[in-house]
């Protein structure tokens, strides 16, 4: 049986700057790219015109391996504006549509964490909701019961561990609905810390959310071999770096 690989920054920081823009390579070969993405980033264009993540790391390409014309760069999925952490991205069109049958059937693993201010009801759970998105004012809501237009939706959760004023949750999806984890934690009284749209009663000061894609795991779609790979804990926010020690054991035990 191979060993699942666990790369953590990769690639020396210093060779992931480019245009003044900084970025982060997780893990890097011929086909794929993983990069940790930062709070706040979009990770395709949108009608703000802000620069997106993927143009970020298309120059990324075109700089570092000196590739003339236009570069490939493949958006396999996103992560809302203000979460941050892993995103993977296909440098090659087999890359990109096998990655893309391979979320669609499941076969991807993407395991979230979230810092809630309140104490969730169990130490474990699986929820269950119907989610409506409303396009108008760019929300979700859950209901416990079937409703017009609701979609299916569901999570497990566990505590992974808290300070005297946060907890630790983390969350493994088993459907991707839009906000999808902020609906449901915010349903069960565990409004996202930072979320003011579904419910913390205080923004972060960077505008983010506390909640991170942390880690992800699949079958190489090329070569087959293992991928594991794991986004750091945001270096700057207190809170999180005092949640560290709970995260390091979590991916330890996970990794044994």
């Amino acid at each position: 049986m191979r060993m699942p690989i666990i790369i953590i920054s990769a690639i020396p920081e210093n060779e992931a700057v480019y245009s003044d823009t900084h970025m982060q390579v997780l893990y890097e070969d011929n086909h794929i790219i993983i990069v940790n993405k930062e709070p706040g980033e979009i990770v395709q264009g949108d009608k703000t015109g802000d620069t997106p993540l993927v143009d970020i790391v298309r120059q990324y390409i075109k700089e570092k391996y000196n590739k003339p014309g236009n570069v490939f760069c493949g958006v396999v999925h996103r992560l809302d504006r203000p979460v941050g952490g892993v995103v993977v991205f296909a440098k090659t069109s087999k890359a990109l549509e096998r990655l893309n049958e391979m979320f669609r059937k499941g076969e991807i693993s993407k395991t979230y964490l979230a810092v809630t201010r309140n104490m969730p009801p169990k130490d474990s759970d699986r929820l269950e909701h119907y989610i409506t998105s409303v396009e108008r004012n760019n929300k979700s809501y859950a209901s416990a019961t079937p409703v017009k237009d609701g979609k299916r939706s569901a999570l497990s959760y566990r505590l992974l561990g808290s300070t005297d004023r946060y907890h630790l949750l983390e969350v493994n999806l088993e459907t991707g609905r839009k906000h999808q984890i902020r609906v449901q934690l915010s349903a069960i009284g565990c409004p996202i810390r930072g979320d003011l749209k579904y419910g913390d009663k205080r923004s972060n000061p960077d505008g983010s959310i506390s909640l991170q894609a942390h880690r992800v795991k699949f079958v190489h779609p090329v070569s087959g071999k293992q991928i594991d790979v794991v986004a750091p804990a945001p270096v700057n926010d207190a809170v999180w770096q005092a949640l560290q020690p709970v995260i390091l054991q979590n991916d330890t035990d996970e990794e044994s």
